[in-house]
């Protein structure tokens, strides 16, 4: 079986692919306000394109892709992407990642098309408060989760970026409504990605006191979560609630990343926190080979760096979370 190195001899077996750099939210740590500098449609990946570059990384070992954005399912007939990639040879996991607010719409089509895990952002349970950092509607996001449990998705995870003075008063209250349907919770820290996450930086809270936080009202022991991503899972005991830990910043996971993220216009990102990137549209578009494809996917993959250093140079990167993909 054909599989992926970086030059640090960490396996790569996960493309985050964002599908848009649009959202229907405006989520302040994110995208600004008015903000309207999207990528032109004519520079977006088309499906087809789409489908070649994930083949050719399901072929050199990848076996999980994540759809994200923006927000995914602004992108029209993302349903019918979703199945292509679904039924790649090589592709065992195909999961989405979205703010739910159109879900309630395609969350059965999305089911039968191949998608079998989501992960919904939800960073307030307080319909004002969820307006204030998000712009938008929380009665939307709760009947795209309530449709996705209907129609067979499991896990459901939430995300939940922990903010101090934003929304960390809600953290236990999220415990429980996580608790009472049956999701996974994951917790996020704020990262100074572009210029809304440096300013989001000033609400900035290491994730260990926020478990100090539960530990005073949950027994927490050590918990495990399939899937490919950097959550560290402790368990609420006689509960089968995992909680899950994203700390970029207080405990980063640099050492055991697994993962590259694909732009919607075909810009390959090696790091999140670095500006290591390679463009594939001029290749697809100048009719390179699949031979080809796959060594300058190889290639970028060397250029991978060791670790982000957000700590060190938390101004290095300028562009937004949307626009590198989620």
């Amino acid at each position: 079986m054909a599989e992926l190195h970086d030059r640090f001899q960490r396996r790569i077996e996960y493309v985050r692919l964002s599908v848009t750099d649009r959202c229907d939210l405006r989520c302040f740590y994110c995208l600004p306000r008015g903000y309207r500098d999207f990528e032109a449609p004519d520079h977006w990946l088309g499906f087809d394109e789409i489908e070649r570059v994930i083949a050719a990384f399901a072929r050199l070992g990848v076996r999980r892709v994540r759809l994200t954005g923006g927000e995914p399912l602004v992108r029209r007939g993302i349903t019918d992407l979703a199945r292509r990639l679904a039924a790649l040879p090589g592709i065992e996991d195909l999961s989405l990642s979205t703010n739910a607010t159109r879900l309630a719409r395609q969350a059965g089509a999305l089911r039968r098309a191949g998608v079998r895990r989501i992960n919904v952002s939800l960073d307030s349970l307080d319909p004002a408060n969820f307006r204030r950092i998000t712009g938008g509607k929380l009665d939307k996001v709760l009947a795209g989760l309530m449709a996705a449990r209907q129609a067979g998705f499991h896990p459901i995870k939430i995300n939940m970026v922990v903010m101090r003075g934003v929304n960390d008063h809600e953290v236990n209250d999220m415990v429980d409504f996580c608790l009472r349907h049956g999701f996974t919770l994951r917790f996020i820290e704020t990262m100074p990605v572009g210029e809304t996450g440096r300013r989001a930086a000033s609400h900035y809270l290491p994730l260990d006191q926020v478990r100090e936080r539960l530990a005073r009202q949950f027994e927490l022991i050590p918990g495990l979560m399939p899937g490919g991503g950097p959550a560290r899972y402790l368990q609420v005991a006689g509960t089968d609630l995992r909680i899950g830990f994203i700390t970029p910043l207080s405990q980063h996971f640099c050492a055991t990343c697994n993962r590259v993220r694909l732009s919607v216009d075909g810009t390959l990102y090696l790091c999140l926190g670095q500006d290591h990137a390679v463009p594939l549209r001029p290749l697809l578009r100048a009719g390179a080979t699949d031979t080809e494809l796959e060594a300058a996917i190889r290639q970028a993959v060397a250029l991978k760096p060791e670790r982000h250093e957000f700590g060190e140079q938390p101004g290095r990167i300028v562009r937004f979370m949307a626009q590198t993909g989620g």
